[in-house]
């Protein structure tokens, strides 16, 4: 197996690929509170990733804009799958090739053969700038949202886009 991309060959992938990624180091953050004065400072739609594995074992990766309410009773119906928890920190590494804090839809290029579902918010599938962690917590990367798309492309990803925001009938999947 090869080993995963980290961050320093993520973005020299990503610049080589014609993508301007624009990355800042900070301390490491764990959690979305911990951040908030550094996202102040950086333009474009912040995130909060979640992994997650079913009861009939397939594995998602959540990304939603920081202030997103993800409710986890309520996901399985928008994505068609079973109840869902948090996955291992094994498997996350196993799949993603990330730690714990440092999960990322950037890390889906650690996982060429796509046993990853990506289910992404129509919050940052609108943005115009989003802004992820490159493989570690302790920096963020901005990328336009032409350049985020054309990542998943180069990557042959679809992301399921869930509309989190509608609070009437829950998450809703619009792609």
């Amino acid at each position: 197996m090869t080993p995963p991309f980290d961050r320093d060959r993520l973005l020299d992938w990503m610049t080589a690929q014609g993508l301007s990624p624009l990355t800042r180091d900070h301390p490491p953050v764990f959690r979305v509170e911990e951040g908030l004065e550094l996202k102040a400072s950086m333009p474009g739609a912040h995130t909060k990733n979640l992994f997650l594995k079913d009861k009939k074992g397939a594995v998602w990766l959540v990304s939603a804009r920081q202030d997103t309410v993800v409710d986890l009773k309520r996901l399985p119906r928008a994505i068609v799958s079973d109840r869902l928890s948090f996955g291992r920190e094994e498997l996350l590494w196993e799949l993603l090739g990330v730690r714990p804090g440092s999960v990322t839809a950037l890390a889906l290029i650690n996982d060429p053969d796509r046993r990853v579902t990506f289910v992404l918010d129509r919050a940052l599938w609108e943005a115009d700038v989003v802004n992820f962690h490159p493989l570690t917590n302790a920096a963020t990367t901005a990328l336009s949202q032409a350049d985020f798309r054309a990542f998943l492309t180069m990557l042959g990803r679809e992301p399921i886009v869930v509309d989190f925001a509608d609070t009437e009938v829950g998450p809703r999947r619009l792609v």
